[in-house]
């Protein structure tokens, strides 16, 4: 398991295969309040318990893309940090996250591609030992360091 880099991102060079860093995050009611006013996704399965309740859930979930934004976060702040750019992203949602829970979000560099600097990752969800999403990312990774301003 890997922290962030001291200079915010790791660049092309420092990456291999097999790196994995993770962030744990808990899901409240105010992180979903805020997702559903960032993305305009009101369901009421997300929104409203007394309509939940009568859904297949029996109750509330979070929006599956809040849970996957945790992915995001990893990616942007630790592995591979500052400066990767998101190119593609898969995605498949096996069971639901509620509030209360707390999502580790794990990012393993699966496959680096040198000559295109784009860094192939593993993606995976868990609440507790359960796996609740995976898929695979593409990111373009700086290949050096900009230098620092004098």
């Amino acid at each position: 398991m890997i922290g962030p880099h001291p200079s915010g991102g790791y660049i092309l060079d420092e990456l291999s295969v097999g790196m994995t860093a993770e962030k744990h995050v808990p899901v409240t009611e105010a992180r979903i309040g805020l997702f559903a006013e960032a993305s305009d996704d009101f369901n009421p399965v997300h929104m409203d318990e007394a309509f939940a309740a009568k859904t297949a859930y029996r109750g509330r979930i979070a929006h599956g893309l809040l849970s996957a934004s945790f992915g995001s976060a990893v990616v942007g702040t630790i592995l591979p940090g500052a400066g990767a750019i998101y190119l593609s992203q898969t995605l498949a949602f096996h069971r639901p996250v509620r509030v209360g829970d707390v999502v580790i979000a794990r990012i393993t560099v699966a496959a680096i591609d040198a000559e295109s600097a784009r860094v192939t990752l593993r993606c995976a969800g868990y609440v507790g030992e359960d796996l609740i999403m995976d898929g695979e990312a593409v990111v373009r990774v700086p290949r050096r360091r900009k230098p620092a301003k004098a």
